[in-house]
């Protein structure tokens, strides 16, 4: 009986520290990074903006900042493998309606600097390096607008800094939480699945369904990331040559494209900490909290219901569903989310 309770304990003290070593890192340090050339960007259609750069925690993090400076503010943050080239749409309208509107550039992508190591991105920089920017530049009755990783790192940054937002609208993204014992072994179950995949450099063959573990093993594994075809999936309108290479031109050769691999590797890395953040802010969460996904997006198809559901500001708000629009609802409905954004605020 000895020997099987300490095989027991043995056992459990083996699977414990297997399941703490898979982890993900809450403390980081910058590592080193790369710069796209500015001769990349030059000539990028409808993309006229100036370029903003500040220094945080050892990076160069490049943000957009459009429209009157005592305008009320609109944080937009953009997700994976996308940029802030992603809202070029959207930036001179509502700067145009007396906005200020603000759009960075993550540590990874677009203009900010690049770090080469995958092993230095983690969720948690993300999240304190668009905390201090917003500190920084002081954002105050603040309107966040976030898709795919934008929601996820921006939902969290409105959690760290409540009292500067006004209302949160949110599209085509979620914040992946989990407590309890599913908030510890999540993660590392999910980073088995990814490995069990192998090796992936088709994203879809013909003939299977959307796996979102077959996408995590894919992006880090191809031979090939075609951001253009991707990002041409991921959209319902057909996009020019000119504005593909747009969203290929943060990205000249493989020591760029770290961030974009791992991204996904990493959705659901920080489960115990959304879960508190979902228990302790947005549960309590009484200001405009609004939804507007889009109707064919396979990623994250029915995720607004949660967000209705659990938020008691998102309770009367005028949610909607907007039609014909993919993942990338930036490029499919450019329009019709400036005219939600508008009304939201003012209405709101």
């Amino acid at each position: 009986m000895r020997k099987i309770l300490w095989g027991l304990a043995i056992t459990l003290l083996v699977v414990s520290a297997a399941i703490l070593s898979l982890q993900a890192p809450t403390q980081w340090q910058p590592g080193e990074v790369v710069r796209t050339p500015q001769d990349r960007f030059n000539n990028l259609p409808d993309y006229p903006f100036a370029a903003n750069y500040k220094e945080i925690s050892g990076y160069r993090v490049h943000y957009l900042d459009e429209g009157p400076r005592d305008g009320s503010p609109i944080l937009l943050l953009h997700g994976q493998p996308s940029w802030s080239y992603l809202y070029r749409h959207m930036i001179p309208p509502l700067a145009a309606a007396g906005f200020r509107v603000v759009v960075p550039d993550l540590v990874g992508f677009g203009k900010s600097d690049k770090p080469i190591a995958q092993s230095d991105y983690s969720y948690q920089m993300h999240v304190d390096v668009i905390t201090t920017l917003v500190r920084e530049l002081d954002l105050r009755d603040a309107t966040f607008f976030g898709q795919d990783w934008g929601g996820l790192i921006g939902l969290r940054v409105v959690a760290d800094e409540p009292d500067r937002f006004a209302r949160i609208m949110i599209s085509n993204t979620g914040l992946p939480a989990a407590g309890g014992i599913g908030g510890w072994v999540g993660y590392p179950l999910f980073r088995m699945a990814v490995w069990a995949k192998g090796d992936v450099n088709e994203l879809a063959p013909e003939g299977t369904d959307f796996s979102f573990a077959s996408w995590v093993a894919y992006a880090l594994t191809t031979d090939n990331f075609d951001m253009e075809n991707l990002f041409q999936t991921a959209t319902s309108r057909e996009l020019s040559k000119a504005e593909l290479a747009g969203y290929a031109a943060p990205f000249p050769d493989e020591a760029h494209l770290a961030g974009a691999r791992i991204f996904p590797y990493l959705v659901p890395s920080q489960l115990r900490q959304n879960d508190r953040a979902m228990r302790e802010v947005y549960d309590q969460w009484s200001k405009p909290f609004l939804t507007a996904f889009g109707d064919s997006d396979p990623v994250t198809a029915g995720m607004d219901s949660l967000w209705q559901e659990r938020v008691p500001g998102a309770a009367g708000q005028p949610h909607v569903t907007v039609q014909n629009a993919n993942h990338f609802i930036q490029e499919d409905q450019p329009e019709r989310l400036v005219e939600l954004l508008s009304d939201f605020i003012e209405g709101s």
